[in-house]
């Protein structure tokens, strides 16, 4: 039911944000607007793993956050920084701070890296066998 809930918000947004740029904007200003909300998704998206970082960090335990989705979101913040810089498309990169780092992109390339050193960190310092209860039942 939550799910189901969750899918018709998401459904809803969507639509929202759809007829509000076709019907209040013309093509420029619909393009940035559309880029604008776009690109505060990917920030939030590359921010969330922040509450499980802290978890991380209180527990010195790398139970609750999985490898393959830091190392997911490491390799796909790089991919699309390097595609916004060869494409130099702004909302894909908007503002340069180096070569090798863009924003919003650039964000995600700092948090999951950021990621997969605390898992190479704690996951030394954490051998355990039997997994805990989960946090969320």
């Amino acid at each position: 039911l939550k799910i189901t809930g969750l899918l018709v918000l998401e459904v809803f947004v969507f639509a929202l944000i759809a007829h509000t740029s076709t019907a209040f904007f013309d093509q420029p200003v619909r393009q940035l607007f559309v880029g604008s909300v776009s690109m505060a998704s990917l920030i939030c998206m590359s921010a969330s793993p922040l509450a499980v970082m802290g978890l991380v960090i209180r527990t010195e335990c790398v139970e609750f956050m999985p490898f393959y989705l830091s190392l997911s979101t490491f390799l796909m913040s790089v991919s699309f920084a390097m595609y916004g810089l060869l494409l130099h498309d702004f909302f894909i990169y908007l503002l340069s701070f180096d070569v090798d780092f863009q924003f919003p992109n650039g964000i995600g390339v700092i948090l999951g890296a950021m990621q997969l050193v605390l898992y190479a960190y704690y996951s030394r310092k954490w051998k355990s066998s039997e997994p805990s209860a989960p946090l969320l039942a």
